[in-house]
């Protein structure tokens, strides 16, 4: 097939030789080859005698743009917009779908696509595979409850969450796994002790313990002996709450408690004019010493204690040495795991 005759060359061109090539210049070679090709179109002697009348049409056509390229070449795609949109569909139903389940959805819809080509097309669709978080389970009550609680502090300032001791309790295991451990080693090293994490049955033990913290920086530390009564409960706030209130300059405050709801214990709050801001269940993304516990148990797990009392003075050594800027930061940042509650229709949100 000829690429070029004489006529369309003459209607391609004009009455003038080609200008400046646009795009990518390719040098000076090519302009005069395209420019000669012009002239020897018009039946005029060419600048160069070394370009042939099929070259100057070639070069017209590809590097200057004279004639458009034709649309539908080349293999077209086996996933077709449609069926994109119905591979999506399916993921949105259930997340938790495999691509062996949804080929099997498909039917004869999906042809003869792959696993591998699902999975391309759920990537291009912004889905990637991950392992799901794990949250506390959370029923109507609990969503409507943490909704409530996140539209009356909407618009509480920093300064009101400065002036919250946030309380709470946790437990820290001796050889259990605190935390999720990251570490780096070459391949076969896996099993180097200093690359793995001892284990022995129940954790060999653990540590229960009560603390608290505001915006001024961490409070006491308690060990809590046993299982937590409300009569325990009452001893640690007469020996703590005061006591951690006044070491970081706290003058009039409110603490936070969600699991001891007794009426002695509430009584007791009375009398001593403590004000309590009840926080919904299931809400541990809404209490920010959450972070801090976190915090203290990679640094207890960096340290390797060998033994339960050993353990208990790592970390109230541990959480004594958390900075204040760290603690700032959780309280002047809770707006913001407000708003996301309340984006998140009362649902957890990532803390």
């Amino acid at each position: 097939m000829q690429l070029c005759d004489q006529e369309y060359w003459r209607e391609g061109l004009g009455e003038a030789p080609p200008g400046p090539l646009k795009g990518p210049r390719r040098g000076d070679t090519v302009y005069k080859k395209a420019s000669a090709a012009w002239h020897r179109a018009r039946g005029e002697r060419p600048e160069n005698r070394h370009v042939t009348h099929s070259n100057g049409c070639h070069i017209y056509l590809n590097v200057e743009g004279g004639r458009p390229s034709k649309r539908g070449r080349g293999r077209k795609p086996r996933v077709t917009p449609v069926l994109a949109r119905r591979i999506v569909r399916e993921v949105k139903k259930n997340p938790r779908i495999t691509t062996k389940a949804i080929l099997m959805n498909l039917g004869s819809a999906g042809g003869n696509i792959s696993r591998q080509t699902v999975q391309r097309t759920l990537h291009t669709a912004g889905f990637h595979g991950r392992r799901p978080r794990r949250t506390p389970l959370l029923q109507i009550r609990h969503t409507k409850a943490r909704l409530a609680f996140a539209n009356a502090h909407l618009d509480k300032e920093e300064d009101f969450w400065s002036s919250v001791l946030w309380t709470d309790e946790t437990k820290i295991e001796l050889f259990g796994h605190n935390d999720v451990a990251f570490i780096w080693h070459k391949k076969g090293e896996a099993f180097n002790p200093k690359n793995t994490i001892p284990t022995v049955k129940h954790g060999g033990g653990n540590l229960m313990l009560w603390g608290c913290f505001s915006a001024g920086g961490p409070g006491n530390l308690i060990t809590v002996n046993g299982t937590m009564k409300k009569e325990q409960y009452i001893k640690i706030l007469n020996s703590n709450i005061r006591q951690s209130a006044e070491k970081l300059g706290l003058g009039h405050f409110s603490t936070t408690m969600t699991q001891y709801t007794a009426k002695v214990v509430k009584k007791w709050l009375a009398d001593k004019n403590i004000n309590v801001s009840q926080w919904p269940s299931q809400s541990p993304d809404l209490n920010p010493i959450e972070n801090l516990w976190r915090e203290l148990k990679i640094r207890v797990m960096t340290r390797r204690p060998s033994n339960l009392k050993e353990l208990e003075l790592i970390a109230k050594d541990e959480w004594a040495k958390i900075p204040v800027e760290t603690c700032k930061k959780l309280v002047s940042n809770y707006r913001k795991r407000v708003i996301d509650v309340i984006a998140n229709k009362g649902f957890s949100i990532d803390y």
